[in-house]
């Protein structure tokens, strides 16, 4: 009969950010262990608060199946001899199976006869074996940070106060540090701190509830959705939608309750992002907008506890925030005493890096780069591009983003415009952080994606040049997420450029930084932003032979190598694909590289040779007009409409004929197919 299993991790209050792995880290662990042992199971329930994990799994088998196993072993005439006796050989296979020679048995297969041990283990009670199942993947929860505590052995990320141990009902019963399993568990710190006794999961459920903890992650979501947004009603305002917040906040409480509060209204001075994130990030408060989105001095925050006064919880709130609100105009009004052009001259005595020099270095050197990109793409805007490089970098050294370092930007952006800067200047400047994230927002002009994709790229290409070069498991730098930035912008922005040309401009500014030969740096660099778009492009979907078959023909402007592999992928889709593939992939692998002679007609001993000539020849003028039009799809087709020439030329005659004249020209021929595709894929990378 099936059973029901549940596991409850009962401690201190574990960081938020550590709760969602480790419910995941369970369902994982125990799936393993249950296949392991051969068990058989139903649905698995992970649940986590602060104080509690909560693991539960259904329909687990009550007995281990008897578990059955064979194993070869050497030939009959090897393990034994010839008046049957048992060699070296035999005992040997024998003893490393723990069974005895008598037990060995004669099995035929296609090879002759070979001896073969047959083993049976008998299963053990599921109870028995969660006693050793439960300890071991209590230990194997993996946390960022782990502790001991007293003078235990065991580390957990806070200490363990009680485990709940249940199968069927039952208590399994094990120990954890100095905690003995069990089947009491514990309501809310504050509010219920009693035990009480768990029999299943749906019991235990109902009691938590009953204790002021509800244990489901999803529902306490759930019910502060409905709280705040009826709270910002009350206010007249809606909640500024925020999912990654709710998510933590979710995890912070294990009985959640909203409490409105306000701030003065003087305070809306400040810039808007400063006082959503020193809200936000500081005291974990929802804000308020009204229904055009402008913020409201007002703020709902979460509680752990139902209070019975709320406006003592409301005032202790205020109190902290106008704390942290006064400390932000403060910063603002002070900050706005000094110029940013004044700012920009105090990044030269800020490092960046220690081989790679200030700030101002670096600002220096990608506005040359961004000067060089707005020339190529849009040189009516290379002034103004070199006035948002040159003050981007400016608000670093500012009061506020010293407090604040999540404002960054935001402050240039405000400081340029109260400064009087051009308005698409001050948007270049919050914007040259942009994408903040991988599928984040790409910077919306010009000016911003020039300098953007200019200092990522001087990030980049510096710290390879002085050794600093991201590994498997750091990445200190954050070279992956500018690289992915750069290639997202240049997608994105649909920009046609070449990527190993930047590289080359980039490093030449660096030159005098650079502790490493520049060709070897470039190679790095270059394929460290191949490796990027392929991991990029394979992210959304496409097949990997695509993605290596387009980049093995040049991946120099991104764009259009975007371009190809839309369209090598659409071909891929057809159903005549793997015929297709095959004929093309059996002509480059067949030409070696190619051969540069010219096709002779005279020397054509068969029509199919005649008729692939002037296949090739017709076609190849289609594809160069289709090609130079980006159309490459259409390239693609007009290609494959060439098989039935191909597989009728291999199968009419042999490339590798033994006159050396005929079989060069043979090749000389095929070469001429195999130019058609190659710069736009590798068909030999094509899985067909």
């Amino acid at each position: 009969m099936a059973k029901e299993l549940l596991l409850e991790i009962g401690t201190e209050e574990i960081p938020a950010g550590f709760l969602p792995k480790a419910m995941a880290d369970m369902r994982n662990l125990i799936r393993s262990e249950l296949d392991n042992a051969q068990l058989g199971y139903g649905e698995i329930t992970t649940l986590a608060t602060p104080r509690r994990l909560v693991l539960a799994v259904g329909e687990i088998e009550e007995h281990q199946p008897t578990l059955r196993t064979e194993a070869m072993g050497p030939a009959k005439s090897v393990a034994f001899d010839a008046e049957g006796k048992p060699t070296r050989a035999g005992e040997g296979f024998a003893r490393g199976q723990g069974v005895s020679v008598d037990q060995l048995v004669i099995v035929a297969t296609e090879k002759g006869e070979y001896v073969c041990a047959k083993k049976e283990q008998a299963g053990r009670p599921t109870a028995e074996l969660l006693g050793e199942i439960l300890p071991r993947l209590i230990n194997a929860i993996p946390f960022k940070k782990s502790m001991r505590w007293k003078d235990l052995e065991v580390r957990f990320a806070r200490p363990v106060h009680w485990i709940v141990a249940l199968y069927g009902g039952a208590v399994v019963p094990f120990g954890f540090g100095n905690v003995t399993s069990g089947n009491q568990s514990k309501g809310h710190r504050f509010m219920a701190p009693d035990a009480f006794a768990v029999t299943d999961l749906a019991q235990y459920l109902q009691e938590c509830e009953r204790h002021f903890v509800i244990p489901d992650p999803e529902k306490r979501k759930a019910i502060i959705r409905t709280e705040i947004e009826k709270a910002a009603k009350g206010a007249g305002g809606n909640v500024l939608q925020d999912e990654e917040l709710l998510e933590q906040v979710a995890y912070l409480v294990e009985y959640p309750s909203a409490v409105l509060g306000t701030f003065s209204p003087d305070f809306l001075q400040v810039p808007r992002e400063v006082l959503i994130t020193s809200m936000r990030s500081h005291q974990r408060y929802f804000s308020l907008v009204d229904e055009t989105g402008k913020l409201l001095p007002a703020f709902i925050t979460i509680n752990n506890t139902l209070t019975k006064d709320p406006s003592v919880v409301v005032k202790g709130n205020e109190r902290v925030l106008r704390a942290r609100l006064s400390d932000a105009r403060f910063f603002f009004d002070e900050d706005k005493k000094v110029s940013l052009d004044s700012r920009v001259e105090s990044l030269k005595s800020v490092v960046y890096q220690a081989k790679l020099g200030t700030s101002y270095e670096k600002m220096e050197r990608f506005r040359e780069l961004a000067v060089s990109l707005a020339e190529q793409l849009a040189p009516a805007l290379k002034d103004k591009t070199a006035r948002a490089a040159t003050l981007c970098k400016a608000d670093l050294v500012s009061g506020m983003v010293g407090e604040f370092p999540e404002v960054q930007g935001v402050m240039g952006r405000e400081y340029a415009l109260l400064e009087g800067e051009d308005a698409e200047v001050a948007k270049a400047i919050y914007e040259h952080y942009l994408p903040i994230q991988a599928g984040s927002a790409i910077p919306s002009s010009d000016m911003g994606a020039f300098v953007s994709m200019a200092d990522k790229i001087d990030t980049i290409c510096g710290c390879f040049g002085v050794g600093l070069i991201p590994t498997g498991t750091a990445d200190p730098y954050a070279l992956r997420r500018s690289a992915i930035g750069v290639l997202n912008t240049i997608l994105g922005r649909g920009y046609r450029l070449s990527l190993p040309a930047l590289v080359d401009r980039s490093l030449e500014l660096l030159t005098a930084k650079l502790t490493r030969p520049k060709a070897e740096v470039r190679r790095d660099v270059v394929e460290f932003l191949r490796l990027r778009l392929v991991n990029l492009l394979t992210g959304q979907g496409i097949p990997q032979d695509v993605v290596d078959a387009v980049l093995a023909a040049s991946f120099d402007d991104v764009a259009d190598a975007l371009a190809r592999v839309k369209a090598l992928a659409e071909l891929k889709g057809r159903e005549d694909f793997e015929p297709l593939a095959v004929a093309f992939k059996r002509v480059v692998n067949i030409i070696k590289g190619g051969v540069g002679t010219p096709v002779d007609v005279a020397l054509f001993e068969s029509a199919c040779e005649g008729a692939l000539h002037d296949a090739t020849r017709q076609v190849a003028v289609q594809v160069a007009s289709l090609v130079d039009g980006g159309d490459y799809a259409a390239a693609l087709r007009a290609i494959a409409g060439l098989r039935v020439s191909v597989d009728a030329f291999f199968d009419g005659v042999m490339v590798m004929a033994d006159k050396e004249a005929v079989r060069t020209n043979r090749l000389a021929l095929l070469t001429g197919v195999a130019r058609l595709f190659e710069g736009i894929a590798d068909f030999s990378r094509i899985a067909a």
